[in-house]
């Protein structure tokens, strides 16, 4: 503004215009020391952050000041049962303010709207500044959401009507009840997501039948009983993460891939990866890839007497099935039919919401604490992933515990995300910098595994690659790019959702979309421009793609196992029963 106009603005206005000034160099202060405290590992402080442009810092302040002139003329102008002008409304999917307390109440009505006026400024200030390392721009914006959604008011007890609402009624027993939950989990050392007690593995999870037919000091394989009198000739062997246990993908019989697999006439094997103790804080990449992947093929093509099973890998389970068989084919082997990724990322060059998490200065600290042996400890990275959605994963049970009172209710995803597991430090800290923070892997030659120089483009069996469209931890488009680094024939398919419900979209209930095209375009978007879309789950869709490479129709097998790999234990086995 003029300084005309300033003489003539409201004194409101005025007044707004200084809170937006003040707020903006009180934020820009925070994240400012939050970025100088983030070192090199030459110990040198990172550079100052520059502030954004002076003129789009004056618009945002304007817009900001008008926005609450409008929201305190509102609130005065308002007249009891009549309707309030609306000046800030929650973004789409946030349900915090949902409940009718919230807008039944004037003063509530203007807290709420007041926080999301100040929520958006706050984010136009990190979204403005005119910062050129793109890591480091994610960080701040990061930072600054990490904040925004601390600070909501349906967090704080005098702010929350819900709150009030629920202590009343109850006449108190929701803040006793509340207190309990609290001290319930600080005993837990975690926030408490679901009911513990309504699940357990072995029980209603991981229930298809199978048993372990080979195990060593990181994983336990898996070989599930046919549920088919016929079979493909060619088994399917499933690699998940090793930074979560892999009853993701064998949920409960509704939502269970696994038995959907099975279910469609496939021998199936699947690596059980050991929660990684002291025996194992040393393990690097390289065992990862031996003792896991490499191993499991060989006991596969034994037990089935198949040269070249199919293979299919998930999250940072298929990063490091596709790197065995890179390592396989520099040795000249030819070792799989075909590949499978579900939410995979072989080009980190856009690693998503982790990715800005992901610094020199991190990972040297890293290196240093427990790169050369040591654990990191589960419940520290479940909290990483919690805080990529706070306000779903962290702050919906703040609320719900402990202000209201209430027990979370039984949902065996939460259960899965919540029984978190370690990883050895070596392995840890070579896939961050090689993957996350150097982005070698998409190098031919760059990385030496097993002794191999890796080449992605020497993996030339044909390969499905699926991604999910809302997917915060591995990007679709980021997952896309495989295509270019592989060798072979690459067929793209992007399912509707998130990291997991858009992963694991049982056929059964056939919900949500995907999208195919026969594109084979570089470049995602215009992929995604001559895409079609398909009501239901992708599994239906990678399932007749599967049968294509599973080989001729046998009697399934009578026994698990051989005799040369004799049956261990029932399937889940010992394994995944093991907590951090």
């Amino acid at each position: 503004m003029s300084d005309s106009n300033d003489k003539q603005a409201p004194a409101a206005m005025q007044a707004m215009l200084l809170a937006g000034q003040t707020m903006a160099t009180t934020f820009f202060d925070m994240v400012a020391k939050q970025h100088a405290a983030m070192q090199d590992s030459s110990g040198v402080a990172a550079p100052q952050l520059p502030l954004p442009e002076s003129e789009a810092l004056k618009r945002m302040q304007e817009e900001f000041a008008s926005k609450h002139v409008a929201l305190w003329s509102s609130l005065l102008g308002s007249k009891p049962g009549e309707a309030r002008e609306q000046v800030a409304q929650p973004e789409p999917g946030d349900r915090r303010f949902n409940a009718p307390e919230w807008t039944e109440s004037p003063v509530f009505d203007y807290v709420r709207q007041a926080y999301l006026v100040n929520a958006g400024f706050l984010k136009q200030v990190a979204d403005e500044m005119p910062i050129s390392d793109g890591r480091a721009k994610s960080r701040i914006q990061f930072l600054t959401r990490q904040y925004i959604d601390a600070l909501a008011p349906s967090n704080f007890a005098a702010t929350n009507p819900e709150f009030i609402k629920a202590a009343v009624e109850s006449k108190g027993d929701s803040i006793t009840q509340g207190i309990r939950n609290l001290i319930d989990d600080l005993e837990k050392g975690r926030i408490s997501m679901t009911d513990d007690g309504a699940f357990e593995v072995g029980r209603n999870l991981a229930v298809s039948p199978g048993a372990v037919v080979f195990e060593n000091d990181l994983m336990q394989l898996i070989q599930y009983a046919p549920l088919t009198e016929k079979v493909g000739q060619v088994p399917l062997l499933i690699v998940p993460p090793c930074i979560n246990k892999f009853y993701i993908m064998d949920l409960q019989p509704e939502n269970s891939l696994v038995r959907f697999i099975v279910e469609q006439g496939v021998t199936v094997f699947l690596v059980s990866w050991k929660n990684a103790g002291a025996a194992q804080s040393k393990c690097n990449w390289d065992d990862y890839l031996e003792m896991g992947p490499i191993a499991a093929l060989d006991v596969v093509r034994s037990i089935t007497r198949t040269k070249k099973p199919n293979v299919l890998g998930f999250c940072v389970g298929g990063t490091i099935l596709t790197s065995a068989i890179a390592v396989l084919k520099a040795r000249g082997e030819d070792p799989v039919s075909s590949l499978t990724l579900m939410t995979t990322l072989l080009d980190f060059a856009d690693a998503g919401e982790l990715g800005c998490l992901v610094d020199e200065a991190s990972v040297t600290a890293r290196e240093a604490a427990i790169g050369k042996g040591g654990l990191l400890k589960g419940q520290e990275l479940a909290n990483v992933f919690s805080f990529l959605r706070a306000n779903d994963l962290v702050w919906q049970y703040v609320v719900g515990n402990y202000l209201k009172g209430k027990k979370p209710q039984a949902f065996d995803l939460l259960y899965w995300n919540s029984d978190s597991t370690n990883l050895p430090g070596p392995f840890l800290t070579w896939y961050l910098r090689n993957m996350y923070l150097e982005n070698n892997l998409r190098v031919p030659g760059k990385l030496k595994m097993l002794g191999q120089k890796v080449d992605l483009g020497k993996v030339d069996v044909p390969a499905y690659l699926m991604a999910a469209r809302e997917d915060h931890i591995v990007p679709w488009a980021s997952a896309y790019l495989g295509r270019n680094l592989l060798g072979g024939d690459t067929t793209f398919v992007l399912g509707a959702s998130g990291h997991i419900a858009g992963a694991i979209n049982p056929a059964t209930k056939n919900r949500r979309s995907y999208w195919t095209s026969a594109s084979s375009a570089a470049d995602p978007e215009e992929w995604l421009g001559a895409a079609e879309e398909h009501k239901g789950s992708w599994w239906l869709h990678w399932a007749e793609w599967l049968k294509s490479f599973s080989g001729k129709q046998v009697a399934a097998r009578g026994r698990l196992g051989s005799t040369k790999f004799e049956p261990i234990e029932p399937a889940p086995g010992r394994y995944v029963k093991e907590k951090s």
